[in-house]
C-alpha cells in the first residue's frame, strides 16, 4: 500500500498490550497508529503537525485525564470532523446514549473482533457511505432467542426459521450463511436454547482475526511446554464442552491447518491437546455460521469439503433485508419499541414518511444496521415521533420517495402520522382502514364486516358517514 494511501489512527489507550494489539489489527487495512496515553497527550498531539493528519480517533473509555464523554465532546469541538470511536468494556445502553449525544461515531465493546474493529473503522471514514446514522453500532440490544418472537413474514425468512427450528430439535451441527447483520448469531442461538442441549454449557468463538496457534490452543487445548510460553496444561474449548455446544462463528475464517484438525476431530469424535500423545472422547455438537457461500470456498479450494461436510449437514441461508424490504416496517416497530425501554432513552413512534425512506434503502449492513439507524435517530429526537429529519442522510440520498399512495401499494398499511409528525385524525384513519378491507376482500362487504368486527348494517352505516363511495 502507498503512502499516499495510508492513514493515521490515533488511539487514546494506556494498556500497552492492548494498543499493540489494535495497531497490529489496523495495520492490516492500512492504518498507521499514533498512541498516546492520556487527554492532555491527545489535545496536544492533535495540535501539532502530526496530529493533523489524523483521520479516525479511537479512544478507550478507561482512559486517565478525563471522563470518557467530557474528552469525546472536547475531541469532536477541536476536530468537528474527524470521526471518534469509544472502546469500553461496559454493555450498557446509557453510555451509549451519553458518548453518541457527546459525538461519537462508534461505541465497540471489548473484546472487539479484529473485524468488527475494522467494519466501524471502514464505516465511519468511508466517503461513499451516508454518515451518522448508518454507521453499524456494535452496542446491541439483547436479542429474542425464540424462534416465535423474530421479526420478520417474508416467504425465504419464514422458511429458514422453519428449517431451524425443525432442525434445533437434533443433535446434527449447523451452518447458518448470510450477509453481516442478518442475524446469523440470533438464529443460532435460538436454535440452542430449543435444543435438547439447551441446558448444557453453550460458548462462542469467533474465527476471524485469531492467529493459527491462538485458535489451535483455544479449541484442541495444550499441555505444559508444549510451545514456548505454554507453562500449564490447558483443556481446549471441545474438551471444556462436552455434552454442550460450540458457537463457531466465522468458520471460514479457520486457517487451513485448524480445519484439517478440526475434521479429523469432528470425525473420529477424540480431541487431542497439542503436544499431548493422548486424547479426550467429546460430544460436542458445532453451530457455525459463516458470510461466505461454503460451497464456493470449497470449489476454490479455500475450505476443506471434508470438514464442511461434518459442520453442514444442515445448511440454512438467512436473506439480506433489501430482498425482505416488506419486513421493515414491522422491524423498525419492534425495535424502536425496545430502543425506548433503555435507560436515557424515550419511546417514539415513526411517521409513514419515514417508514418510506427506510424501506427504500438497502441496507448494506442489513438488520443490524437498520438497528443502529433507528438507535441513532431516537437519541437525537426530542419529539414524539422519527420523521424524514430525523435521517438527513438518507432523505439527501432519496428524496422524497414515495406518496401516500404508493406507501398503501408498498403495503406499508394505513397511514397514522400526517408529515409534520402528529396524528391523523380518528375519522381519517378509519376510512383508510374501512377502504383497505373492502379492496383486500374484494368489496365482498359481508367478508368485510366480518373481519372489521362489525355487522354488516353497521359498515354501511359508517360508508355513508365516511363519505366512502363506489365500493360496492
Amino acid at each position: 500500500m502507498s503512502d499516499s494511501d495510508e492513514r493515521l489512527l490515533m488511539l487514546i489507550d494506556d494498556e500497552p498490550a492492548q494498543a499493540r494489539l489494535i495497531c497490529a489489527i489496523t495495520a492490516r487495512e492500512g492504518w498507521r497508529c499514533l498512541v498516546v496515553p492520556d487527554a492532555q497527550t491527545a489535545y496536544a498531539k492533535l495540535a501539532s503537525r502530526e496530529g493533523a493528519g489524523v483521520s479516525a480517533i479511537l479512544l478507550d473509555q478507561w482512559v486517565p485525564g478525563d471522563e470518557a464523554c467530557t474528552l469525546i465532546a472536547e475531541l469532536k469541538q477541536q476536530r468537528p470532523g474527524t470521526p471518534i470511536l469509544m472502546l469500553t468494556a461496559s454493555a450498557s445502553p446509557l453510555l451509549a446514549v451519553e458518548a453518541m449525544r457527546a459525538g461519537a461515531t462508534d461505541y465497540l465493546i471489548k473484546p472487539v473482533s479484529a473485524d468488527r474493529l475494522l467494519q466501524a473503522l471502514r464505516g465511519a471514514t468511508a466517503r461513499a457511505q451516508p454518515r451518522d446514522e448508518l454507521q453499524p453500532l456494535s452496542e446491541k440490544l439483547t436479542g429474542a432467542i425464540d424462534f416465535d418472537a423474530m421479526i420478520g413474514d417474508a416467504p425465504a425468512f419464514r422458511s429458514a426459521l422453519a428449517q431451524a427450528a425443525k432442525v434445533a430439535r437434533s443433535h446434527s451441527n449447523v451452518l447458518v450463511q448470510g450477509e453481516s447483520g442478518t442475524g446469523k448469531e440470533m438464529v443460532l442461538r435460538a436454535i440452542h436454547a430449543a435444543s435438547p442441549r439447551a441446558k448444557a454449557p453453550l460458548k462462542a468463538v469467533s474465527a476471524a482475526g485469531m492467529a493459527v496457534s491462538s485458535m489451535e490452543s483455544l479449541l484442541f487445548g495444550h499441555e505444559q511446554n508444549a510451545f514456548p510460553g505454554a507453562f500449564d496444561s490447558q483443556p481446549g474449548v471441545l474438551q471444556s464442552l462436552d455434552g454442550g455446544t460450540l458457537l463457531l462463528e466465522d468458520v471460514d475464517r479457520l486457517d487451513p491447518a485448524v480445519q484439517t484438525r478440526l475434521a479429523e476431530t469432528l470425525k473420529t469424535g477424540i480431541v487431542r491437546p497439542i503436544g499431548a500423545r493422548h486424547g479426550y472422547r467429546v460430544d460436542v455438537r458445532l453451530l457455525c455460521s459463516s458470510n461466505s457461500d461454503m460451497a464456493a470456498l470449497c470449489e476454490a479450494g479455500v475450505f476443506s469439503r471434508d470438514l464442511l461436510e461434518r459442520i453442514a449437514p444442515v445448511t440454512i441461508a438467512l436473506p439480506p433485508l433489501r430482498e425482505r424490504s416488506s419486513d421493515i416496517p414491522a422491524l423498525t416497530r419492534h425495535f424502536l419499541r425496545r430502543i425506548g425501554e433503555q435507560p436515557g432513552l424515550r419511546h417514539h413512534s415513526i411517521t409513514d414518511s419515514a417508514l418510506s425512506l427506510l424501506a427504500a434503502y438497502d441496507w448494506p449492513g442489513n438488520v443490524r444496521q437498520l438497528q443502529a439507524a433507528l438507535f441513532r435517530a431516537a437519541v437525537f429526537c426530542d419529539d414524539e415521533s422519527l420523521t424524514t429529519d430525523s435521517f438527513p442522510q438518507l432523505f439527501e440520498m432519496l428524496g422524497n420517495v414515495a406518496s401516500p399512495d404508493d406507501q398503501r401499494l408498498q403495503g406499508l398499511g394505513v397511514l397514522l402520522y400526517r408529515e409534520d409528525g402528529n396524528l391523523r385524525p380518528l375519522e381519517e384513519i378509519e376510512a383508510d382502514v374501512i377502504r383497505l378491507a373492502i379492496v383486500h376482500y374484494s368489496g365482498r362487504m359481508t367478508e368485510v364486516a366480518r373481519r372489521l368486527g362489525i355487522g354488516r348494517s353497521t359498515l354501511y352505516r359508517k360508508l355513508t358517514v365516511l363519505g366512502i363511495e363506489n365500493v360496492a
